[in-house]
């Protein structure tokens, strides 16, 4: 929750392109020196920006968390944060330099207020769920979603699923994805899979491009676990979580993913309403 104490530490992370942030940095070292704040940074951010050099300190392995992490980016730069700072205290802000900025708590016009918010800790922290992906890679959780998707000119997957240990279908496809609710209005969403609203329990299971009419979109329980087998003799299919490749599924594997409470921290605006957050972000988009 919002807090009357000052921020004393916070972590920068900027997007892809430094050109469109870098005026904004320096306006964020210049305002966290005046809050009395030290800005760190990790070696990415200070290879992009120069002037980081003159008034942030690099992240030390071992040393004590920062306060926050404030991201100048667009969704997904805020979840290479959330999955970066995952299983820590560390909540994570946004200032939506990005096309929609669901995720992000300011808008890139309201800078100089927000900045004045997150110094004083004007905001309210979310408890974010994640899914865990049962291989062996450097952060198996994703805080959007886990997709597994046909490679470039390959055949029409095979995918077969079941949760709970029922198999609920064997689907010709172009891939599987699995959201939490957060990540419910991102690939799920353009796979006319079902929003869901933050706070519930639970993930959803949608088909991408699925070559039956029997196939839907599935609400999954958070106690039930997923399993996606890939079917004998059919060309691997590309896993991805957050949309970042982290390895295949070959044929006649299978892979397990369970949904996670808890796992990252996002910060928002005080009274920030996901409908109101629906409305204003797709809602703008479709007028």
């Amino acid at each position: 929750m919002s807090s009357g104490e000052r921020l004393e530490r916070l972590v920068l992370a900027t997007h892809t392109h430094p050109e469109q942030t870098a005026e904004t940095v320096r306006s964020v070292l210049d305002a966290a020196e005046d809050a009395g704040c030290q800005v760190l940074a990790e070696q990415p951010e200070f290879d992009k920006h120069p002037a980081l050099a003159e008034g942030a300190v690099a992240v030390a392995d071992g040393g004590p968390d920062p306060d926050l992490c404030l991201v100048l980016g667009g969704d997904g730069s805020i979840l290479q944060a959330l999955r970066r700072w995952s299983g820590t205290d560390v909540a994570v802000l946004g200032v939506n330099f990005g096309t929609i900025g669901f995720l992000a708590a300011i808008e890139r016009d309201e800078l100089g207020s927000g900045l004045e918010r997150v110094f004083r800790r004007q905001f309210d922290v979310m408890e974010m769920p994640g899914l865990e992906l049962g291989m062996e890679v450097e952060r198996p959780v994703a805080l959007n979603d886990i997709s597994f998707t046909r490679r470039a000119h390959a055949r029409v997957a095979e995918l077969s699923y079941s949760l709970g240990g029922e198999e609920l279908g064997h689907v010709r496809c172009d891939g599987l994805v699995a959201a939490t609710p957060a990540g419910s209005t991102g690939y799920n969403l353009a796979n006319s899979g079902p929003i869901l609203a933050w706070g519930v329990e639970g993930y959803v299971v949608s088909f991408v491009a699925p070559h039956t009419l029997t196939a839907r979109a599935l609400v999954a329980a958070p106690t039930d676990t997923l399993h996606v087998s890939n079917a004998r003799g059919r060309e691997p299919v590309e896993i991805a979580l957050d949309g970042e490749p982290v390895g295949e599924l070959d044929s006649g594997d299978e892979v397990e993913i369970g949904f996670r409470d808890a796992v990252s921290r996002l910060a928002q605006a005080p009274g920030s309403s996901f409908y109101r957050r629906m409305r204003e972000k797709f809602g703008r988009l479709a007028s």
